[in-house]
């Protein structure tokens, strides 16, 4: 007998599944549900767009004669797929007491995902266990049993479970309190039975009438539309969708570019590519997430988890599409960037797939790579009808960058402001590819590339460091740091360590692979004795060698991991190793003739059962207990689209010998070192020098009087401002026609409501022989 509301209001605080998957997948075709896969049972289903997860997990429990088990935490299961470019599960779980298969597909015509089982038991019965977050939140849930499935809904999206022979019987309860694991926990068998449990965090459970068979869980707006699509698929019947899902990803994967590569290789560049196109949205086209995965979900109810878009996650995704000779994903990827621009040309730290923004942050690198990628697309004759809007984009993107750079308000691991290698890699290069490819126009084209040979020439004064204690350490003259702060270089400056309580350390002796973007964009040789110095820096001091090879760690004392004792990352923790960092080492040892094929070995070695490569390895001991083994994935997020990416491009770099994101216009403009025509001044990144025989080019975002003396105030004048390119205004200066012996000084007075700027800036002029230190 059912009891209409079950106890326990509001159940527990909600948690998402483990971010540990075995697979991800979704059909080619008009419906718009993606599926995950964690310890052998569906984890959650997004719908209707990969940003949006609505459910926790559908997982089973075999029971029967005094016996029980939730066949997760059972964990004896074998996953397979058709071909590594077919997101199509089987999973065999295996007990002494029981068999139970699983089959796992979208069904390509409806927003409904089908799970075929057949269990194998004497006296047993299969018992459906389905925890609904709907709408991306474990909260404010409302959970029914209905004639013809279970049920939950809130406003604005509904789920129901039906099953092709129905249920025998079910209940609705609060996780912790009255749900169908708690049953069984407590009584050993299913004993309980409420027909509804409101407004909270709720789970349903059935008990199958039959085992075998085929259950379909549809989402809509309302529990009816929800009801009709999985009816509907239940009637076309399971065979009629997996011969349409099959069709679908063979169709797309047949063009996968990966000819001349051994087996293996094919095998894991076809199921990378698998992955990224997994990871793109359907309403949005282009939209491409960062993961379907919540990083250490099992711990908090996080809304957006890694289920967003970061642009330069996506444009690096882009790159590696195009290595498989996909063009026109990349070419929906860069109009998805174009709509998303924001009207100042930089693009919002992250947000979901239809735009709304999630974290509010800026960073430099993420208005570059979007420019990057229509020059890539421009470069191979693929940019066809988007070129105009492209130019708008890139006009807008690369104004940002003139503007704004070469400080960005975030790295590219978003914890720190400041001036580092990879940051300016992006954005010179960016700057280069806008003027080579006639994106911009004439002016705004060579105050780009004065700007970016300015940068390119002034890298080292701001990023490397000399004879510190760390190079004497280790028979070092110097090396690039991960990141210069603001107002201060790689020398003298502290850097605020986020995941480590604020706690500082010296630039100078934080160490990230951030330079290796040096060598991939072609701003500097792989043989460069500062690019080797800092090589032997990190190799010692980063990479961690275990059973899967080497791999390298974000920074030293990075805060960004479990804890040492394996516990979650909570705001704090200790940094692991990331297997897409491997596949940077990798390139560089590629660029530099040397082999890198144990880097790519390391990132293959990272993958889960299913294949899918994760954001960071376990690199202790081992903590069985937790799950937790060496070189194998941690509780980060899994799949990491980036590292997908990283291992395609890597295998791509070494079929071609170069890399597939470096711009031969970038590569031709700095094979041989280039000395800038102007100093840029500006206020985010003045110079302290200047040679006496230079130009210097002082610039801010408004007009303004330029309030000029020479050694010490003498011999005063004012200069105007003029407009310069990019909406910047500038004077323009003839150091040697100034007459200066030692020193020039300025302050500014600006047109607008700001008046004088209320400081002095000193420069010091050099000899001639000297060479410029910005």
């Amino acid at each position: 007998m059912n009891i209409a509301n079950a106890p326990g209001w509001p159940g527990l605080s909600p948690t998402w599944a483990s971010s540990d998957k075995d697979l991800v997948g979704t059909a080619l075709g008009p419906a718009r549900v993606w599926y995950t896969l964690g310890r052998g049972i569906l984890d959650e289903v997004y719908w209707p767009s990969c940003s949006t997860p609505q459910i926790r997990d559908l997982g089973f429990i075999v029971a029967g004669d005094g016996f029980w088990a939730e066949v997760k935490r059972a964990n004896r299961y074998e996953l397979t797929t058709p071909a590594p470019d077919l997101p199509l599960p089987k999973i065999v779980h295996q007990h002494e007491r029981y068999r139970l298969e699983l089959e796992v597909l979208a069904d390509p015509q409806r927003d409904v995902v089908l799970v075929r089982y057949r269990l194998d038991g004497e006296g047993l019965k299969l018992y459906a266990l389905l925890a609904p977050h709907l709408d991306g939140s474990g909260h404010g849930n409302t959970a029914e049993v209905q004639a013809q499935g279970l049920a939950a809904m809130k406003p604005g999206a509904a789920l129901l479970l039906a099953a092709d022979r129905g249920f025998t019987r079910a209940s609705a309860g609060y996780v912790g309190a009255s749900d169908g694991w708690q049953d069984f926990q407590r009584n050993g068998a299913m004993t309980w039975q409420y027909d509804t449990a409101s407004n909270g965090n709720v789970a349903l459970v059935g008990e199958l009438a039959g085992n075998d068979g085929v259950l379909a869980l549809g989402f809509a707006g309302t529990v009816e539309g929800a009801r009709t699509l999985a009816l509907s698929s239940l009637a076309c019947g399971f065979e009629a969708a997996r011969t349409d899902f099959i069709d679908g990803w063979q169709r797309w994967s047949e063009n996968i570019r990966c000819d001349g590569l051994e087996p293996t290789l094919q095998e894991a560049v076809r199921r990378a590519a698998m992955v990224l196109k997994t990871h793109g949205d359907r309403d949005f086209p282009g939209a491409m997430i960062a993961s379907l995965s919540v990083p250490w979900g099992d711990t908090h109810d996080d809304p957006g988890g890694y289920h967003l878009v970061w642009p330069r996650d996506a444009v690096e995704s882009g790159f590696a599409m195009l290595a498989c000779d996909h063009h026109a994903e990349a070419r929906a990827l860069l109009a998805y960037l174009i709509a998303t621009q924001q009207p100042d040309g930089h693009w919002l730290q992250n947000f979901y797939a239809d735009g709304r923004p999630y974290w509010g942050g800026v960073q430099l690198d993420e208005a570059a790579f979007p420019v990057l990628l229509a020059a890539r697309l421009d470069e191979i004759d693929e940019l066809g009808d988007l070129r105009p809007q492209a130019i708008a984009m890139v006009r807008r993107a690369l104004g940002f960058v003139a503007r704004t750079g070469p400080f960005s308000a975030q790295d590219r691991w978003e914890e720190n402001p400041g001036i580092n290698p990879f940051t300016l890699a992006v954005a010179i290069s960016a700057l280069v590819a806008g003027a080579a490819h006639g994106f911009l126009d004439a002016d705004d084209a060579e105050h780009a590339l004065s700007l970016a040979d300015d940068w390119n020439a002034r890298i080292e004064s701001w990023t490397y460091a000399r004879d510190t204690e760390l190079d004497r350490q280790h028979g070092t003259r110097g090396h690039y740091v991960r990141i210069a702060p603001p107002g201060q270089t790689a020398q003298d400056g502290d850097v605020a360590l986020r995941n480590r309580g604020r706690a500082t350390v010296a630039a100078k002796d934080l160490l990230g692979l951030e330079y290796l973007y040096l060598v991939r964009m072609g701003l500097r040789a792989p043989d460069d004795p500062r690019i080797r110095d800092t090589t032997r820096l990190v190799d010692a001091v980063l990479r961690v060698d275990l059973p899967g090879g080497p791999y390298y760690h974000r920074y030293n004392e990075d805060g960004y991991g479990e804890h040492d004792d394996g516990r979650a990352f909570d705001g704090e923790g200790v940094g692991r190793a990331w297997p897409l960092l491997s596949g940077e080492r990798g390139l560089c040892a590629l660029l530099a003739g040397e082999d890198p094929k144990p880097y790519l070995a390391a990132i293959l070695a990272s993958a889960s059962q299913g294949g899918m490569l994760p954001e960071q390895v376990w690199d202790a001991a081992p903590i069985p207990e937790r799950g937790l083994e060496p070189g194998r994935p941690s509780g980060s997020a899994m799949p990491l689209a980036w590292a997908h990416a990283e291992l395609i491009k890597l295998v791509a770099a070494i079929r071609l010998g170069r890399p597939v994101d470096r711009l031969r216009a970038v590569a031709d403009r700095y094979a041989a070192p280039r000395v800038p025509a102007v100093t840029h001044w500006r206020e985010q990144a003045p110079c302290r020098t200047v040679k006496r025989d230079g130009t210097l080019l002082v610039e801010a975002d408004a007009p303004f009087v330029l309030h000029l003396g020479r050694d010490g105030w003498k011999q005063v004048d004012d200069h105007p401002s003029q407009p310069i390119g990019f909406g910047l205004h500038g004077v323009q200066l003839d150091v040697a026609a100034l007459g200066a012996q030692r020193t020039l000084e300025f302050t500014r007075r600006f047109l607008d409501e700001r008046g004088w700027e209320g400081r002095n800036w000193p420069l010091l002029l050099l000899p001639l022989a000297a060479t410029k230190d910005g």
